[in-house]
């Protein structure tokens, strides 16, 4: 009765979401005509998410997006596919392990359609690329099926962590992060999951590449479940890990274990399709390395990674740019495509049209491979300042021209 209960309280919420999406019908505010420019070469991207949204929760949700996105010249959609314990597809591989085959509410308001085969066979009439997200990396909620049915896959923190607290992000605390479990990329049964599903993608679906995103790491504060703890004693003569979990070696040997774990993906990935992206979207490295353990700067020497797309969700124009001219950001730019997440805010609270067109045009002042927008929802909005008439005419200007994705170099 509470699995219900639980479904029917989403389903009311998601309802709300898409009538204040869908008060006006499509087509209502016409798209004006671009304008005609040379062709560029750039990533226009954005990505479609789950949470906050209502794209996926009706059935014309991801029509009306690919039709606007298309129209209005981008070239690029990340969908979420992987998100909150659930696929966003029909997967065999989660139906084993979870007992759900998609994402509840999705059978329910699709009429068992399954919504990635709709999204890429629309995209693929437009001429867009579709690159799956697996947004929840290695989060799951701690009352999901998959953290039920397999507590021995989670790692977690240690006792008597208070005293660090004040070094760590403020929403991460001991064992849990934003109420999210966190499943332990060291163990090879997880490995064995999160591979599974990423092949199942690159496998069953016509797909130009996966992306993996800031949630594919380990927070520093863990690693001090009995499976690591026992790992790392094997491999230092019985001595167990630090206490301190910002101990250089302690952090390192963790983040190298995760490398192993990329390593194996991307060989994976392309063992199956060679010309499939493996893309990444995470925050900045010194960020990302010291509180995630996610190394992307030796990924991106190692060849683990074919398109970076940098979060950089900045309202401070010193700080936007300064992300942009760190070491790590400036040496990927020379061995793979790189473009900049830009935040284009909330449903509830959307960025100013002209902070967003000044961010795009800073990206292409420094000669960035592109952008990619975080969220759809917020891109034109009806509670924005702007109306959404307005908000795409200023996406149109500056995307006035149809653009190429730029190439990797094993396409040159």
């Amino acid at each position: 009765m509470n699995r219900v209960i639980r479904r029917c309280f989403w389903f009311l919420l998601c309802l709300g979401f898409v009538i204040s999406l869908t008060i006006f019908p499509l087509g209502s505010t016409p798209i004006p005509s671009p304008r005609r420019t040379p062709i560029t070469t750039e990533i226009r991207g954005v990505w479609l998410t789950n949470v906050a949204s209502g794209v996926f929760f009706v059935p014309w949700g991801i029509d009306r997006a690919v039709h606007q996105l298309a129209k209005l010249n981008f070239n690029t959609i990340y969908p979420v596919v992987w998100n909150r314990g659930y696929t966003f597809y029909k997967s065999a591989v989660a139906k084993e392990i979870t007992g759900e085959e998609t994402q509840p509410m999705l059978n329910f308001l699709h009429g068992g359609v399954d919504v990635l085969g709709k999204l890429v066979k629309l995209a693929r009439n437009a001429n867009l690329t579709v690159i799956p997200w697996f947004e929840y990396g290695l989060m799951a909620p701690s009352d999901s099926a998959l953290v039920q049915r397999h507590p021995e896959w989670l790692t977690v923190g240690q006792a008597g962590m208070n005293s660090l607290q004040s070094n760590l992000p403020e929403e991460m605390n001991d064992g849990i992060i934003n109420r999210q479990a966190w499943l332990n990329p060291l163990h090879p049964e997880v490995q064995e999951f999160i591979g599974s599903l990423i092949l199942e993608v690159v496998s069953n679906y016509n797909v130009d590449g996966i992306q993996l995103d800031d949630h594919f790491g380990m927070p520093v504060q863990f690693g001090y479940d009995d499976f690591t703890v026992q790992l790392y004693a094997q491999e230092h003569q019985g001595k167990q890990p630090p206490t301190d979990p910002f101990d250089a070696e302690w952090m390192r040997w963790r983040a190298d274990k995760i490398t192993e774990f990329m390593m194996r993906i991307h060989q994976a990935v392309k063992a199956v399709k060679p010309y499939v992206k493996v893309s990444l979207s995470p925050n900045s490295h010194g960020f990302a390395y010291k509180y995630y353990l996610q190394d992307w700067d030796t990924w991106v020497k190692k060849g683990l990674v074919d398109e970076l797309i940098l979060q950089v969700y900045r309202n401070n124009t010193n700080s936007f740019i300064g992300e942009l001219e760190k070491p790590a950001v400036q040496s990927a730019k020379n061995q793979i495509p790189v473009a900049i997440g830009i935040s284009t805010g909330t449903l509830v609270k959307p960025v100013d049209i002209n902070q967003i067109q000044a961010q795009v045009e800073i990206v292409r002042d420094r000669n960035f491979s592109g952008f990619s927008f975080f969220y759809w929802e917020s891109l034109w909005g009806y509670i924005a300042p702007e109306s959404p008439q307005q908000r795409r005419r200023v996406f149109l200007d500056m995307f006035a021209a149809k653009a190429f994705k730029p190439l990797t170099l094993e396409k040159l």
